[in-house]
């Protein structure tokens, strides 16, 4: 059998079920009080030897009957949304195995079921975990085993743990899993072990790591040979001493100082040659030099050409056309849409796919931050899609035609975007009809300052909003004329609410014959308009949508389909 490698684990679930504070209780760090929001921006990673899983959870192990066959685990800690499916290598997810997480208090969340789908989607073993149990009222840390911690556990606690655990059990079975507590299970390729745990006090993780042991080895073996061919994921770009270094993950193969690899980019495959290698040091405690690593590893490559690459793209020692292919489909953009921009490739990627869920158009992908191009190209756009989205970048230029929404944490920039969108929805609703004949109503006063070429006299706003520049007609639907102004107090205005009495000018006119005392007047709308307003009008007071019946009634005289 070929030599094996280390299983990739991710960990996904909801923005804020705790992940990375299950991942530090693993590595023994605090990393999630650094985050921004307490929330994953960076795909950082973690190795954790065989040696450290024998010494830790020597007791589980024989409990379980597993012997550690696997060199040990790589894990990834992820953002906290389906970006986590985009750490992808060619043929499929980066990740060989999973780690669901839970909040035990907070049960199923929307972000949860749509890991779930991906998960199931790319065919990822999994296992869950249902963090926060300290978090349980009255739960005491009693006996260093979990299983014997549960059954040490109050009555009344235990009521409220078995009340959380079953109800988690019974959403996940409508989803067709078949689930219950890890020391249950008794066959992984028909059941999902559920591991309750704790970030915050490490009970639980111990378990956790045995069950992601048996997982691996039960699944994965064949699939953990390790090939020639170097195969792997940058992650960032990064810069120490004057040095700029590429972050990345070895996936398959193995890499040697003076290699020549070949990394995917926006447009054509960069070809560079490989001058250092730093690995990872276990539990995330640095990097060590080293003249050749074998997969999987997280790594930093010294190279000869590092500017023009980009965080995230695929790279391998051998050179083939699909290795850019991967990137231009993933990044392929509609003839018109919403112009985004992020720091790498695995966030472009997080925020296509969330976008696309949504049916949002993408016209343009790029990375670093937006510039005065990114702002041109915006606002040739039509409204609803004179919009930048940015993640991790800001923004050199601006427009007031052009709307900037940017944000480090990378499931605000959806939401912030989504407000964005209904409120300009709204906006353009609204503009849609107010070049529309608004419905209004007018009564003749008494009041004749002028009898005609123009006729000039005073009337009463009886419903809606009367307006200058439109076409008038009597109560039999007679066209009138149009009116050329609106005068209050001595002054000319553009329009006047209901209840207001004001002049009018009508310049073919004669007061006495086409008009008198008394006769009702109304804005001559056209059946395009009527339909239109009908259709918009949640616009409309209450008084316009009155007196539109009204309009209607007497088009209607006529012609009796009219506006239907």
């Amino acid at each position: 059998m070929k030599n094996i490698r280390q299983p990739i684990v991710t960990i996904a679930g909801h923005v804020d079920s705790g992940k990375t504070t299950i991942l530090d209780s693993i590595r023994g760090t605090h990393v999630a009080k650094k985050e921004a929001g307490g929330i994953t921006q960076k795909i950082s990673f973690t190795g954790y030897p065989a040696s450290l899983l024998q010494e830790k959870c020597s007791e589980l192990l024989k409990k379980f009957k597993i012997e550690v066959k696997i060199p040990g685990f790589l894990f990834i800690d992820t953002p906290g949304h389906a970006a986590f499916t985009n750490l992808r290598k060619r043929g499929g997810s980066l990740a060989d195995l999973a780690i669901l997480v839970i909040d035990i208090n907070e049960g199923m969340m929307p972000q949860t079921y749509e890991s779930i789908e991906i998960l199931r989607q790319s065919k990822i073993p999994f296992v869950v975990a249902l963090n926060k149990i300290d978090a349980i009222s009255g739960w005491r840390k009693i006996e260093s085993e979990l299983q014997k911690n549960i059954e040490m556990q109050s009555d009344y606690v235990k009521k409220d743990f078995d009340n959380k655990l079953y109800r988690i059990i019974a959403e996940l079975s409508t989803l067709g899993l078949n689930v219950d507590l890890f020391f249950r299970v008794n066959d992984f390729t028909k059941q999902l072990a559920l591991i309750p745990c704790s970030g915050k006090t490490g009970e639980g993780i111990k378990e956790l790591l045995v069950m992601l042991t048996g997982l691996a080895q039960r699944f994965l073996i064949k699939k953990l040979a390790l090939e020639k061919e170097g195969k792997g994921t940058t992650l960032e770009i990064k810069k120490e001493r004057d040095m700029f270094y590429i972050e990345a993950i070895l996936y398959d193969g193995t890499l040697k100082v003076n290699d020549e690899i070949f990394i995917a980019s926006l447009d054509k495959p960069i070809k560079s040659k490989i001058r250092a290698i730093f690995e990872a040091l276990p539990l995330g405690k640095g990097f060590k030099p080293v003249q050749e690593v074998s997969a999987a590893s997280g790594i930093r490559l010294q190279l000869s050409k590092t500017a023009e690459v980009l965080s995230g793209m695929p790279f391998s020692t051998k050179e083939s056309e699909s290795l850019q292919k991967e990137v231009s489909e993933a990044l392929r953009t509609d003839e018109e849409g919403v112009i985004i921009k992020a720091d790498s490739l695995g966030s472009l990627e997080a925020l296509l796919f969330l976008l696309r869920k949504e049916n949002i158009p993408i016209g343009k992908v790029g990375m670093g931050n937006i510039n005065k191009a990114d702002v041109i190209s915006a606002a040739s756009n039509s409204p609803l899609n004179q919009v930048i989205l940015g993640f991790n970048v800001v923004s050199e230029a601006e427009n007031p035609e052009v709307s900037i929404i940017t944000n480090n944490v990378i499931y605000k920039i959806i939401e912030d975007f989504k407000k964005w969108l209904d409120d300009k929805k709204l906006e353009l609703e609204k503009e849609s009809i107010s070049s529309l004949t608004r419905p209004c109503k007018i009564k003749i006063l008494q009041f004749v300052f002028h009898a005609s070429k123009p006729a000039i006299f005073g009337v009463h706003v009886e419903e809606g909003m009367l307006k200058s520049g439109i076409e008038i007609m009597n109560s039999q639907g007679r066209k009138i004329d149009k009116i050329k102004a609106i005068q209050s107090e001595n002054k000319t205005v553009e329009k006047a609410e209901r209840g207001k009495d004001v002049a009018i000018s009508l310049p073919n006119v004669t007061y006495g014959r086409q008009v008198r005392k008394n006769d009702l007047l109304y804005s001559d709308i056209n059946e395009q308009e009527f339909l239109k307003l009908k259709e918009n009008k949640k616009y409309l007071n209450q008084s316009e949508i009155s007196v539109l019946q009204e309009i209607a009634e007497i088009k209607r005289k006529e012609k009796p389909t009219w506006g239907i």
